[in-house]
Order: structure tokens, then sequence, then C-alpha cells
């Protein structure tokens, strides 16, 4: 994308007291753009751990700040939440001092998602034949949103229809299918699970694995058996270095939706 050399970039996490892990990749994914100069600031700010939002805010530089959500689901953090507490009137909002927050898309939205979740599978399970397997994209979701989940099934959906896989469903923590039902919602002697997280936190590292029976102490890899199948378990998608470019492209999508000029 353009240099933007007069705007700041603040990327928005979600964060977790109980793992450090949890804000690991946004603060990576910051510190590569940081390192590549097209802002004059780059900045990480967090829901749940500092930096928080406000004070991350309240010290940029930058007159123009593009605030891009690095999250999978365009649910009730990046729709109600985050705009509330940040005082967000819209895709921009103009602030005194003629400062100017722009929203972006969350990250988990970019049409490249598709292929990003694709990566993971055959990363994590090269060789393994696609006819013989059950693709499950394991996500959050919760009854209280429907919107949390249609991230996972949106791209379960567009994955199917490439008909490389026998079969690809979207299975949740908090709403049905649960991820603890793997076995009885897949039919294929291998099943690749691939978190559509944006990192490898307790979810991810924890809650995950011990829902699909792996052996304790495992939180990845594969094949092992369980439940008389063959299960691989793949890293969180948010850890994918290739966040950092999405992230970018997310603000260059604002731009041009907007009519924006550099």
């Amino acid at each position: 994308m353009n240099p933007k050399p007069h705007s700041a970039l603040v990327i928005l996490g979600h964060g977790s007291k109980l793992t450090a892990e949890s804000a690991a990749p946004t603060l990576r994914h910051a510190a590569t753009l940081r390192a590549r100069r097209v802002f004059a600031e780059v900045h990480a700010a967090f829901w749940k751990v500092e930096p928080f939002l406000q004070p991350v805010l309240d010290a940029v530089q930058s007159r123009e700040i593009y605030l891009v959500p690095n999250f999978i689901s365009e649910g009730y953090f990046t729709r109600v939440a985050i705009p509330k507490a940040l005082g967000l009137t819209g895709p921009e909002t103009r602030l005194s001092g003629s400062r100017r927050l722009r929203y972006c898309p969350p990250v988990g939205n970019h049409p490249e998602m598709t292929a990003a979740l694709l990566g993971r599978a055959a990363e994590v399970a090269p060789g393994v034949a696609p006819e013989t397997v059950s693709l499950v994209i394991a996500a959050h979701g919760t009854p209280r949103d429907g919107r949390s989940g249609e991230a996972a099934r949106r791209e379960a959906a567009r994955i199917a229809a490439r008909g490389r896989y026998a079969e690809v469903i979207a299975a949740y923590l908090e709403e049905p299918p649960q991820i603890a039902d793997w076995a009885a919602v897949t039919r294929q002697p291998v099943v690749v699970v691939v978190p559509f997280f944006i990192s490898d936190g307790l979810h991810g590292a924890a809650d995950i694995p011990k829902l699909l029976g792996l052996p304790p102490g495992v939180t990845g890899g594969g094949p092992w058996p369980v439940n008389g199948r063959q299960l691989y378990y793949a890293r969180a998608i948010g850890t994918d270095p290739l966040f950092a470019d999405l992230i970018l492209d997310q603000v260059d999508a604002f731009d041009r939706q907007h009519g924006f000029t550099p």
C-alpha cells in the first residue's frame, strides 16, 4: 500500500489476563508493521490487558488514526463494545483538534482468510489425501450474538465449495455444533482441526485440545489416534505472519471504499 507518513495505525486486540500468549500475535504484527515504516506510528492496544485502548489513543501524535480490529468476527466487541468505548460515530469519527479516527473492518473479514485457513490445514497435515479428511474450522461462537459464529460458517462454506476436502464444518466452543461433539458430526477417518482464533491462548492451547480428547500436554500437531480417527490440530490462524499484510489490506480497502486518498 502507499506510505502514510502522516498517519498512525492502531491494531486493536482482545487480550486476556489469564495468558500473555493471547496478546502476542497482535504485538508481533504491530512490530512487523512498525519496521516497515508505512505509518508514522504503529501501536497495539487491547480490551482486557495493557496497553489499553484509550490510553494508547491519547498517546498517539498523528491526527489521522486508522483502527484495525485484530478480531476474527464482526461480533459484539467489534460492533458494540469497542465503538462505544472509543466514542466512534461511524467509519470516520472527528475528534477535537482535527483528529480523525478511521475504523476499519476486522481482519477476520479479509477475503484471503479462506486461503490462510487452507494453508494452515495443509501445513499441519502434509501429504494427507484430502478426500479422506473432515476439516473442522474451530471458532468461539456465542448464543448471545449470532454474528459471532458467522465468520467460521462463511469460511467453512467457501472451503466446501472448492470441493477439496470430503467434508468441511464449523464447530464452536459456545454454540452448536460444539467442538466437543466433533466425533459425532464428522464422518471421515482423518479429522483436521484449524482454530479460527487470533492466538494460541487459553482456548487454543488448553480448552480445545481437551475438548478434542488430545493427550494431556499435547497442544497441536498429529496424527493423534482419538476415537478411532486420526486427528490433526493446527495452530491458531491469527499467528500466521500473513496477518500483518492483511491488516494493511484492511486499511487500503477502507480508503478505497470511502474515497480517502493517501
